[in-house]
């Protein structure tokens, strides 16, 4: 099938050889960068690229599937044309760009982390401001890529004749035949590789790096959106660490954390609204000068107000993780989004065994971000934008409904529970703080869509307009309403974790049943539910990480993270993991609600034992299923 051919797929054969050439090129170059590192052996060398080989096939049989698939379709009068043939060169010249971009792109990338691309590099699309100005400061970019481009142009005009034909005349079920296999390899493949295990030649991984194929690692790091934690962190004896996690929280992989309340039960209604990003710096309670959050300013001196606590990560799952699950952040995505979050030790079960009713109520459709599937699994039931009638929508946009039309919604949904007499916990999650920040005109003093500013105060005046409502309701003396942001309005810092990005509100209101207070003590998200099951005098077996903020031997201390870094906040100090099995310490200088100074320092034993512990332990809960109920 790669054989010289005069029609039309003599291009695309070219092409798929080419690709094959520079994938090896690029194995060649990085195990020269890394000779001293590599098994030389010339068995494992062997495997090393003999498998290598394979994974370019299945990474060359993806990534030639748009051009296969035009070149079959497109009309032979279309593809003999001469503005065609043109087009062709055009797109000949693209391709080897982008693939002669690829593999200096993954120079850079094994050069930093020894590594082919991964999941960091998946995380990389996500931060792309960072990114970009990143490579920008290390790199000569304007140079490299005029390099690129004259590389490129220079080999499809010197082997113009090897890529292309001067005529094709095949007609359609001839060009099917020739081209059918090829596109049924991707099928195959897919089915066949689960993630990339045939990679695992020797116990050196570097040859096992060496022998996967950079744009199919980046694929499968998609397709299961992971960063295995004993890959690429610190890792102990897991009975070591689950020892040290038995002194620090009450609980290890066999048994679950018994939680004992010496007060009554008291199954009292709860409204827990998460609000899109409302960061701490956003609120006049914090030093903001904007005022953009009348209502909620004046609620936290009717509230438990709990003024230093920190959101585990920057994006919404990561909120939804860390209240649902109390667990720290592990690395990659959020478990939300992942494929083995069903039936977990979470608050659903909980309150489920409580006897209420449990609702996930969402303004815009509940399948992004896995939403839906992640809150029906564990023990709610669901509400999102398809659950909305019409005459229950006055503003939407392309997140949802409008924060109001959300919460009358929670509001009709606690009517119902009420005259079921259930007690019913709502776990709410708002939008209008988003881009593109519109809302209805005429509540606010900023007009819908100029910014971030007019989001937050409109969501500040819907949740006051909900709040009054519900005081009208005869379920509002036996309810208890927590306010809490998901994450920050924003995680990028000058540096590594910038801890005044974290920072957001936790607000308790119930005037009928808890007295005012603001507590200071450093605290984190997955201390939310332990709290409440506390107020409620709820007893628990679950392996929730977080504990009850208000109790007098409440220990100090916060998670972060950002999908590579994993972060442990206690006392005046700042530690984090990173993903080339280091662990780091810094001391914080200076902390305002815009920026934050740090001191590098070392960290010792005793302190890289407790944030492993924490870290490895989560990781492999979820990993090994022990996580589950």
């Amino acid at each position: 099938m790669l054989q010289k051919s005069t029609s039309r797929f003599k291009l695309l054969y070219s092409l798929i050889i080419s690709f094959l050439i520079l994938s090896f090129l690029t194995r060649v170059t990085l195990t020269l960068v890394s000779f001293e590192s590599v098994d030389l052996g010339v068995v494992v060398l062997l495997k090393m690229f003999l498998v290598g080989l394979f994974y370019d096939v299945v990474a060359a049989s993806y990534y030639f599937i748009p051009l296969a698939l035009y070149l079959l379709l497109l009309p032979t009068k279309i593809y003999n044309s001469k503005v065609h043939r043109v087009f062709l060169y055009v797109i000949t010249i693209t391709i080897f760009f982008v693939m002669i971009f690829n593999g200096i792109g993954e120079y850079f990338f094994w050069e930093e982390f020894g590594k082919r691309f991964n999941f960091i590099a998946v995380d990389y699309l996500v931060y792309t401001h960072e990114v970009i100005k990143n490579i920008q400061e290390s790199y000569p970019l304007p140079s490299i890529l005029t390099a690129i481009f004259i590389s490129s142009l220079t080999i499809v005009f010197y082997f113009k004749d090897k890529f292309f034909t001067t005529e094709d005349s095949t007609d359609f079920m001839t060009r099917v035949k020739q081209v059918v296999p090829l596109l049924l390899l991707p099928i195959l493949f897919f089915n066949l590789i689960d993630k990339q295990g045939f990679s695992n030649i020797s116990n050196n991984t570097f040859n096992n790096e060496l022998a996967k194929n950079g744009i199919y690692s980046l694929f499968s790091a998609f397709r299961h959106n992971e960063l295995d934690y004993d890959e690429f962190y610190i890792t102990l004896d897991n009975k070591v660490v689950f020892q040290e996690l038995d002194k620090l929280e009450g609980f290890d992989d066999t048994k679950p954390k018994i939680v004992i309340s010496q007060k009554s039960e008291n199954k009292k209604n709860i409204v827990l609204i998460m609000v899109e990003s409302l960061s701490a710096k956003y609120m006049g309670v914090y030093g903001s000068t904007k005022h953009l959050t009348p209502f909620l300013d004046k609620l936290t001196t009717e509230s438990l107000f709990f003024k230093n606590l920190y959101a585990t990560g920057t994006r919404t799952v990561r909120g939804m993780e860390a209240v649902t699950l109390s667990i720290p952040p592990t690395p990659g995505r959020s478990i939300v989004k992942r494929t083995l979050n069903d039936n977990l030790d979470s608050i659903g079960d909980i309150f489920k065994e409580k006897g209420y009713d449990n609702k996930f109520i969402y303004a815009g459709h509940g399948y992004f971000d896995n939403m839906n599937d992640f809150f029906s699994k564990n023990g709610f039931k669901v509400l999102d934008r398809l659950d909305f009638q019409e005459d229950e929508v006055t503003f939407s946009n392309a997140w949802g409904v409008c924060d109001e039309d959300l919460l009358n919604k929670t509001l009709t949904e606690a009517d119902i529970s009420y005259k079921e007499k259930k007690p019913f916990f709502s776990f709410v999650m708002t939008t209008s703080n988003h881009r593109p920040y519109t809302y209805p005109e005429g509540k606010i003093d900023i007009p819908s869509h100029t910014g971030r500013d007019g989001g937050v105060k409109y969501t500040d005046f819907a949740i006051k307009e909900f709040i009054e409502s519900a005081k009208k309701r005869p379920w509002f003396h036996d309810t208890i309403f927590v306010i809490i942001a998901d994450h920050n309005g924003g995680s990028a810092g000058k540096s590594s974790l910038p801890l005044n990005r974290y920072k957001i509100p936790l607000i308790i209101y119930a005037p009928s049943i808890l007295e005012p207070q603001v507590i200071t003590k450093l605290s984190s998200q997955i201390d939310t539910m332990p709290t409440l099951f506390s107020i409620l005098g709820f007893s628990y077996k679950a392996k929730f990480y977080g504990n009850d903020i208000l109790k007098d031997d409440y220990v100090q201390r916060a998670f972060i993270g950002n999908y590579q870094k994993l972060g442990f906040v206690e006392g005046e100090y700042v530690y984090y993991l990173s993903p080339d099995k280091k662990a780091h310490k810094m001391r914080v200088d200076k902390l305002t609600l815009n920026s934050v100074t740090y001191t590098d320092e070392k960290i010792d034993k005793e302190e890289i034992k407790k944030i492993v512990t924490y870290y490895q332990s989560a990781s492999f809960l979820y990993k090994n299923s022990k996580s589950k109920q």
